[in-house]
Order: structure tokens, then C-alpha cells, then sequence
């Protein structure tokens, strides 16, 4: 079950490759994602000494009142085996290429990020995905009134 996804990169990037990795959270922000609050919009991840980090995501305060020293935006470390960290270092060096969050699901009681490596689209291509939309949509829907 997906709590919080990124509808903008299906549109915005071509996936080649999809990881699902844990998330290091500390227990207010998976209360709140668990809401269905917070966003990876603008979000990405960074590879560092060896190391993946989600930079960018918003995951706002449970409780406005106990926001104190609250940091939404900070970088939070993924939980990924060194193999994966590898590959996925390796495609951020090359050029075009970018890694993005797709969605936070729960698994069992466990918070996952599903991540991807990504190539972005040029205008003409994302044109052509909203044509396909738009003429499976109208298919779907002649359909369904016959």
C-alpha cells in the first residue's frame, strides 16, 4: 500500500532500473508518513562515502506544538547493501542519468522507499505518453458505455 508517491517522475523520467530500500526515520516522521503526509517532490538521492541519502523529501512534524528543532527537509540515510550503493554510484556518474524516490509502501510493519534509476524525457516524449493516456482513457471509456 503506497502512503506517499511521486506522480511527477512517470511523466518527468524514463525508469531503466527500480531498488526498494529502508529508510532511517526517527519515530515522528513514520507516524506521519504512515498519515500519508509528506512529499517527494523535488526529491533525489545522493550517493556519499559509500552511502545513499534521500535529499529534498518533506516529511512535515507529527505535532506543530512539538515541532521544536523538527528539520523536515534533512537528508536521511537509505538502508541499501553495498552492491546496490555500488550500481547505483556508478549511474550517477554517468551522464543523464539521475536517481529518483517513486513512492514510500509499507511492507509488513516496515517503511520502504521504492527508488529509480532514471533517464529524463524530452518534451516530444512526454507528449506522446499523455497521447497514449488520453487515447487509452477514451477507449476505456467507449467501452464502458456500449
Amino acid at each position: 500500500m503506497s502512503l506517499v508517491r511521486n506522480d511527477k517522475v512517470h511523466l518527468d523520467y524514463e525508469i531503466i532500473e527500480k531498488f526498494e530500500a529502508g529508510l532511517e526515520l526517527v519515530g515522528p516522521e513514520v507516524k506521519t508518513l504512515r498519515a500519508g503526509r509528506g512529499s517527494l517532490k523535488g526529491a533525489r538521492v545522493v550517493v556519499r562515502g559509500g552511502e545513499a541519502y534521500l535529499v529534498g523529501a518533506t516529511i512535515p512534524p507529527w505535532q506543530v506544538v512539538n515541532a521544536g528543532h523538527f528539520d523536515p527537509e534533512r537528508p536521511r540515510r537509505l538502508l541499501l547493501n553495498e552492491k546496490e550503493i555500488a550500481q547505483m554510484a556508478s549511474a550517477e556518474g554517468q551522464k543523464g542519468l539521475t536517481i529518483v524516490p517513486i513512492s514510500v509502501y509499507t511492507r509488513g510493519r516496515r517503511l520502504k522507499l521504492e527508488i529509480g534509476i532514471a533517464r529524463g524525457k524530452k518534451k516530444a516524449d512526454k507528449r506522446e505518453d499523455l497521447k497514449k493516456k488520453d487515447e487509452k482513457r477514451r477507449i476505456e471509456r467507449t467501452l464502458k458505455s456500449q
